[in-house]
């Protein structure tokens, strides 16, 4: 006869069930034959209990669990009693208890467990099987804190009158900073659909269609490369607002991940979140997403050393470059093993050394010493506030090189010095990023954000013939620990402004209509300013359940090859398929 449903979960029993009978299914997680009695501690996503089998409660139910092994399903009814004196388990919530099993049901059994949870596996075993890995009780929170998070951000914005609206998957191209991926259309052969990188002119348009307030938590994918915080299909929260300011978007931003953080893990994020402007960032971190657990900020050196007798940085002042450093408190500990590890790492962002000063109580210890008189040691020393054991770490290139490497080295030091806790939440905004940057290799100016962002009109009207590069955006990030949270920024909403930027990234007229017509048609009819925001809603979960790698957060990921190594995608697919669609595949 077999059981019927379960009573309970295995996590939920306590003391206050003994006597009760019980009926509980799950996995088998231990068993353990004590000659004559055995004890198997059963696991569903609540947690753990332990069962006993025993001759002079049910012979049959013992007799069954002998089979028992690792991972086998089974079904259970017994009692709950109290455990013997010195068997309680204070380490897990059921530990005052157990169950005197009376009848067993083996609803599946099997194959040996692929990797043991005690020991770290492989990432990529982990992925092959992940509906194994998935039975972990670190996953199984991960999971439920993500749906939990997932249903405060709701609950919030539905309470501040935010319309959830669907935006299509399938659509057209859009320039957002990567490739896209394509969908071939077999009813008009020779066409394609992309994959939406973000629903960023859909939600455009539900403003101009009079929603007000729209939000989304949404599936986006982007052909990119990869790396621990990044996927090639990622979730956003993406939302959009007409008639509004930065100011308002920060506010609802700042509110919403103050209750998000409080609600999950109970952390306190102090609003308002601080700003800083873009120029600020680069110029104090070298990064436009800083980490503020720790101090190491850039000091700029360029005016003290040019015309210096250290023709390094002399010559990088006189062509247009910066010379900028770090000091490093405490760091003169530093091996020379370590210094040559921190050089290798400046140069993979492009610069061509690294320069480093210990200050040891005599004075300094560097291979530069000699090209500076004490006059000068004296000042670069009052600059950099440099004190007997510290060390200093010096770039000098063209200003987005020593940023670049500056800011990534400030990065590792901090890990270095263990100054980076995980504990601690340091959100900060950035504002006022640069509209366009200048791409050497395309030798044209790109979109920082992307190509619908609204200048601030005055630059605009002042630099957009002689220094592109000036205009400022109306845009911003919120940024975590160093890493990009979201961003947004308010929205081209008028058809000239919007035309202006569009030939200030070259594109023709024809180009632009060929493109966006669509969206130029809609800005002529009546659109009202508006602006908004994406947040990385599995980069918010790493940091609610304290990861650095973005699959322990979804459910099922890709390699860093954007493969899913459980169900063998991508793969190729039959002549058959091929031909309906009109596609001939070029073989390598």
């Amino acid at each position: 006869m077999k059981l019927g449903l379960r009573s309970h979960h295995c996590g939920d029993l306590r003391a206050t069930h003994i006597g009760s009978t019980v009926v509980l299914m799950g996995w088998v997680n231990t068993r353990r034959d004590h000659g004559g009695v055995i004890f198997v501690d059963l696991r569903d996503h609540t947690g753990l209990v332990q069962v006993v089998f025993k001759l002079d409660v049910d012979h049959t139910a013992h007799a069954a669990a002998d089979a028992l092994r690792s991972e086998f399903v089974i079904g259970v009814q017994g009692q709950v009693a109290h455990r013997e004196a010195g068997n309680v388990n204070p380490k897990l919530q059921t530990g005052e208890v157990e169950i005197l099993v009376s009848r067993l049901e083996i609803l599946n059994p099997s194959r040996p467990p692929v990797f043991s949870w005690d020991e770290e596996a492989d990432e990529r075993l982990r992925m092959k099987y992940r509906y194994f890995d998935l039975r972990r009780a670190e996953m199984q929170h991960n999971l439920r804190l993500r749906a939990r998070a997932a249903h405060i951000v709701r609950n919030f914005l539905t309470e501040r009158n935010f319309l959830e609206v669907e935006t299509p998957v399938l659509t057209r191209g859009t320039p957002e900073g990567a490739r896209d991926y394509l969908v071939p259309s077999r009813v008009q052969p020779g066409s394609f659909y992309a994959l939406p990188q973000s629903p960023q002119l859909f939600k455009q348009l539900l403003m101009i269609g009079g929603c007000d307030r729209y939000y989304q938590i949404v599936k986006c994918f982007r052909d990119e490369d990869l790396r621990g915080n990044r996927q090639p299909e990622f979730t956003q929260i993406d939302m959009e607002l007409a008639f509004t300011t930065p100011d308002e978007i920060y506010a609802i931003v700042d509110a919403l991940l103050e209750r998000l953080f409080r609600e999950t893990i109970g952390v306190k994020v102090p609003v308002p979140v601080p700003r800083m402007t873009y120029a600020e960032a680069m110029q104090r971190f070298g990064s436009d997403a800083p980490d503020l657990r720790y101090e190491l900020h850039l000091v700029d050196l360029t005016d003290l050393v040019a015309g210096s007798g250290f023709k390094v940085f002399a010559q990088a002042v006189e062509q247009g470059g910066i010379v900028k450093c770090i000091r490093v408190p405490g760091g003169a500990r530093f091996s020379r093993k370590e210094l040559d590890e921190m050089t290798e790492l400046v140069a993979i962002y492009g610069a061509q050394g690294m320069a480093w000063v210990k200050r040891q109580a005599d004075g300094w210890q560097s291979p530069i010493a000699k090209y500076f008189t004490p006059a000068q040691q004296t000042a670069l020393e009052a600059r950099m506030q440099l004190a007997p054991g510290d060390l200093a770490v010096f770039c000098a290139d063209r200003a987005k090189v020593v940023h670049d490497a500056l800011g990534n080295l400030r990065r590792d030091l901090a890990n270095r010095l263990g100054l980076a806790r995980p504990d601690d939440f340091r959100f900060t905004w950035v504002t006022d990023f640069p509209l366009l940057e200048f791409d050497e290799q395309s030798q044209r100016h790109h979109a920082v954000h992307h190509p619908f962002t609204s200048p601030v009109r005055e630059d605009l009207d002042a630099y957009a013939a002689s220094e592109p590069g000036a205009i400022r955006a109306r845009a911003y990030d919120i940024v975590l620990n160093g890493v990009e949270l979201g961003g947004g920024s308010i929205r081209n909403h008028r058809l000239d402004v919007q035309s202006r930027v569009f030939d200030l990234l070259g594109f023709t007229a024809e180009e632009a209509n060929a493109q966006f017509g669509f969206l130029l048609e809609a800005l002529g009819n009546g659109a009202p300013p508006h602006g908004g925001l994406a947040l990385g809603f599995d980069r918010i979960i790493m940091f609610l359940v304290g990861t650095a790698s973005i699959r322990d957060v979804i459910a099922f990921p890709k390699t860093q090859r954007a493969a899913d190594l459980m169900v063998g995608a991508p793969a190729p697919v039959d002549d058959l398929q091929l031909r309906e669609l009109g596609i001939r595949l070029r073989r390598p």
